[in-house]
């Protein structure tokens, strides 16, 4: 299983963690464990631009998501595609929630994973969906830690 991960953002950010997360993630969603993800983390400049080049939507995010190969099937080992995070808006974002800024990465992580496997928030009932099952990815990550 590969999954790359940089810090770009000049924040202190769990990366072992993250990546054990995701490798959970994906196992506990049955893809094939040689599946491949990138993850960068970014400052609030760099996701900034990127919002709005991407999304066309001004100012930072907290993640997004780049798609790159859908596995055909469960057992197709492909480049699933890119996660950026800004630990920046994360942070501020867990003071809001009340939860700790790594816990708040773990979510974007698994919330990035999910978009990059084509889950969706666009209504109310995928949104219900997608957001049940980051929170149930992060849970079982954490139950096993």
């Amino acid at each position: 299983m590969t999954i790359e991960i940089t810090n770009k953002s000049g924040e202190l950010v769990p990366t072992d963690s993250v990546r054990d997360l995701l490798q959970n993630s994906l196992i506990e969603l049955k893809l094939n464990p040689e599946c491949e993800v990138n993850l960068v983390f970014v400052d609030v400049t760099e996701m900034t631009e990127l919002h709005i080049k991407w999304m066309d939507e001004g100012g930072p995010t907290d993640v997004l998501s780049f798609p790159m190969d859908m596995p055909g099937d469960a057992n197709d080992a492909v480049t699933l595609g890119d996660i950026v995070i800004s630990p920046t808006v994360a942070a501020q974002q867990a003071a809001s929630a009340g939860h700790s800024t790594d816990h708040e990465i773990f979510i974007l992580a698994a919330h990035g994973l999910l978009h990059i496997l084509g889950y969706d928030h666009a209504n109310a009932a995928d949104e219900k969906v997608m957001f049940a099952l980051q929170e149930e990815l992060v849970k079982k990550y954490q139950a096993i830690v």
